[in-house]
């Protein structure tokens, strides 16, 4: 069983990826020797959005269900379709995801969403999936300015084309900077950052191994 985590965090080892790597961890202590899981980070990778070529969706054409461009992303869409599990990862930029990560989801999904009758999707297999969010704006700021249902359309693409709903999880009020006073940056106490990392972090990472082990329980 292949389980893989997804960073669209340029930093290989910040709060996105942390919280990835405690999914894996709950993956592989879930399957034990069953389970293989990787660590994929989007920032390694020179590639490019989807193209509009529509090579994937041509009839009887080689590449029909499956993306024609080739460059350093290729050999990882073919890794991932083949997957048992995905943990999506990503920082939160101007209510987003990262421009890697959305790049990213163009590649994967677009040449499963056939232009047919409820756009059935063509993905070789049933994947779970889960897709972790994390942001330095606190959770009252997130749903005054209604992240989740900004989110949420991406969310039901990857469903629909994987066959089940993402689980999601939220990692609110992040520390961006190990030196506060480096930086202008007088609308963020770093006493309160960190007095929420403290109280915080360490609960989201047991949820993140929760999700995780249910992606290897659900397959088993």
């Amino acid at each position: 069983m292949n389980i893989f985590a997804v960073n669209g965090s340029a930093r290989k080892k910040g709060n996105t990826a942390t919280i990835l790597q405690h999914a894996l961890d709950g993956a592989q202590k879930a399957g034990g020797a069953s389970v293989q899981t990787e660590m994929l980070h989007l920032y390694s990778y020179h590639y490019t959005g989807c193209k509009s070529c529509f090579a994937c969706k041509l009839k009887d054409g080689k590449s029909y269900g499956v993306c024609a461009l080739k460059d350093e992303l290729s050999p990882v869409l073919a890794k991932l379709s083949q997957a048992d599990g995905i943990i999506f990862g990503s920082p939160i930029y101007f209510g987003g995801v990262s421009g890697m990560m959305r790049c990213f989801e163009e590649r994967l999904l677009f040449p499963f969403l056939t232009y047919t009758e409820g756009h059935a999707s063509i993905a070789p297999k049933k994947i779970p999936t889960a897709f972790f969010y994390t942001m330095n704006v606190t959770k009252e700021i997130m749903e005054e300015w209604k992240y989740p249902a900004r989110l949420k359309m991406m969310e039901g693409y990857i469903g629909h084309i994987f066959g089940s709903e993402p689980e999601i999880l939220y990692v609110n009020n992040t520390v961006q900077f190990k030196d506060y006073s480096k930086y202008v940056c007088t609308m963020f106490s770093e006493e309160e950052k960190i007095k929420h990392r403290d109280l915080h972090f360490a609960n989201s990472c047991k949820q993140a191994e929760a999700i995780g082990a249910a992606l290897v329980t659900s397959k088993q």
